[in-house]
């Protein structure tokens, strides 16, 4: 059973995966990661090239990729969940995790490599905005209470662990 992270951007799905795959001695794959290899360039640069449209069929290829994979830590772009075949491909194999971090947190971060969000707060709200009710929706559990990256990882193992066992 794959674990899958879903959440804003900038909300540490990169960080929490890490720490996961350490914790649970599972491979991790990032779905940014997979869409840069296979564009071979940056998600700004396909962003800029190509066009969000463009970044988002790599999105679901990469997803469709992920979830052919078991036991696996998968870390996924902010916007994954845009496009349900995207949810429901990673749904049939993995349990989905929402790292609802709180946007002001998110907000004082720096966001230079983000092509929806570059350096204007107010983007990231409107983001927000538009896609919680999606990140609500698709996730089978929220980790909303917890400050570190460490604290979310601590909290998601035990609930996967709790999941798998039943």
């Amino acid at each position: 059973m794959n674990l899958v992270l879903i959440g804003m951007p900038g909300s540490g799905k990169s960080t929490v995966g890490k720490i996961l795959s350490k914790m649970l001695c599972m491979p991790l794959v990032d779905t940014d990661v997979l869409v840069e290899q296979t564009a071979g360039k940056s998600i700004p640069e396909l962003f800029a090239q190509e066009g969000e449209s463009a970044f988002r069929d790599r999105e679901t290829a990469a997803a469709r990729q992920a979830a052919k994979l078991d036991n696996t830590v998968i870390a996924t772009g902010g916007g994954i969940i845009l496009r349900p075949e995207n949810m429901e491909a990673l749904a049939a194999t993995g349990l989905i995790f929402f790292r609802d971090r709180d946007l002001e947190d998110i907000v004082g971060e720096d966001h230079m490599g983000r092509p929806l969000v570059g350096k204007d707060p107010d983007k990231l709200r409107i983001l927000y905005t538009q896609r919680i009710d999606l990140y609500r929706k698709y996730a089978q559990y929220t980790i909303s209470d917890t400050k570190t990256a460490e604290e979310a990882a601590v909290r998601i193992v035990a609930l996967y662990r709790e999941a798998c066992q039943s």
